[in-house]
């Protein structure tokens, strides 16, 4: 049976993160597999620059436009991805017209304002059980992240939606970074301060430290950190390069729910140094491929001895095709409460 599936994302291209590749991987198996797609996403509408990150776009005065969108597909699943102008709009649109629908959690959304603009934890979790609330399900990628937000009072049935990797994209190589010093430790992401890239910079570890990508912190951080090479944003073939040519991965964030990341250097034959926390705990669940504790410099040393044949075997445990399977067995019919199935 095939499916008219509403997707809406306030994450989108061009932002190149785990949540746009997830929902891009997530989404295109689901056509390849006879579904019809609706993606609703900022750049269908009017858009404004994301105070504090202006290359992230936020939709505004958007819900008029969105509720034409859904009664013109008319579908039969409706998942909502974010908590932002898109995600409420879809919200609002999903109670006014009594139809069920799904939601994921991605990020640490309260954590992250927080680091931003200084607004209280507590009140950050206030508004996500207030915009979760509704959902009949809420799709996370891991146990602890479950855990914690069940601690933090959601009352909602969660259900896993784990995370795949291309293993014919990301392959062990080593066509980069020839003439640095070895070892080449490695930062791939969004260079923001959500992302603990100092923590990782700050660190007196031989060879070369490199970080791959761009973001509001990116001239903060070349201004103190001048021993550091910072290779801007990277895509496609480039970025499979530059992440095979590390020797260690390291992944300083404390608020990732994932780190999809992870499993692209693992791919690519490259161990994992991290924090002891939500994501790589969850990701890095063998010693054999990773090393985790509090002394990042300790985690990238003992990371440094793993082997990368270990890695790569371990990565390719996860597929696109498994990942989008569990999302769409977690979908819900969007008539669920009404007792009716929509045609």
């Amino acid at each position: 049976m095939t499916l008219r599936i509403a997707f809406i994302t306030d994450a989108w291209h061009p932002q190149i993160n785990g949540v746009v590749t997830t929902i891009q991987n997530t989404c295109t198996t689901l056509e390849q597999s006879g579904h019809q797609i609706k993606l609703i996403t900022p750049d269908q509408f009017l858009t404004i620059p994301c105070p504090s990150y202006p290359s992230i776009r936020l939709a505004i005065a958007c819900y008029r436009k969105l509720s034409r969108q859904l009664d013109e597909f008319n579908p039969q699943r409706i998942h909502i991805a974010t908590e932002g102008p898109l995600g409420l709009a879809a919200r609002k649109y999903c109670l006014k017209h009594n139809l069920a629908f799904t939601t994921s959690f991605h990020t640490l959304f309260a954590e992250y304002i927080n680091l931003r603009f200084k607004i209280p934890i507590s009140c950050g979790y206030a508004f996500l059980r207030w915009f979760h609330g509704p959902a009949k399900k809420i799709m996370v990628a891991t146990q602890s992240i479950e855990s914690d937000l069940v601690a933090r009072g959601f009352k909602n049935h969660f259900i896993r939606w784990s995370r795949g990797v291309n293993p014919n994209f990301y392959y062990p190589r080593n066509e980069e970074f020839l003439s640095l010093p070895r070892p080449i430790s490695m930062f791939v992401g969004r260079v923001a301060i959500e992302k603990n890239i100092e923590a990782f910079l700050s660190i007196d570890f031989p060879g070369t430290k490199v970080v791959v990508g761009d973001g509001p912190q990116l001239i903060e951080l070349k201004e103190k950190f001048p021993d550091a090479v910072f290779v801007g944003f990277q895509s496609g073939e480039p970025l499979a390069r530059h992440m095979a040519s590390a020797d260690v991965f390291v992944f300083p964030s404390r608020t990732d729910t994932f780190g999809i990341v992870l499993l692209d250097a693992l791919a690519s034959g490259v161990p994992v140094a991290a924090f002891p926390v939500s994501g790589p705990l969850d990701v890095i669940t063998s010693d054999k491929v990773g090393k985790l504790d509090e002394d990042l410099t300790k985690a990238m040393t003992e990371a440094l001895k793993l082997n990368a044949d270990d890695c790569r075997n371990f990565a390719m445990d996860y597929s696109w095709a498994n990942c989008t399977e569990q999302f769409f067995n977690n979908l819900v019919p969007a008539f669920e409460e009404l007792g009716t199935a929509r045609k």
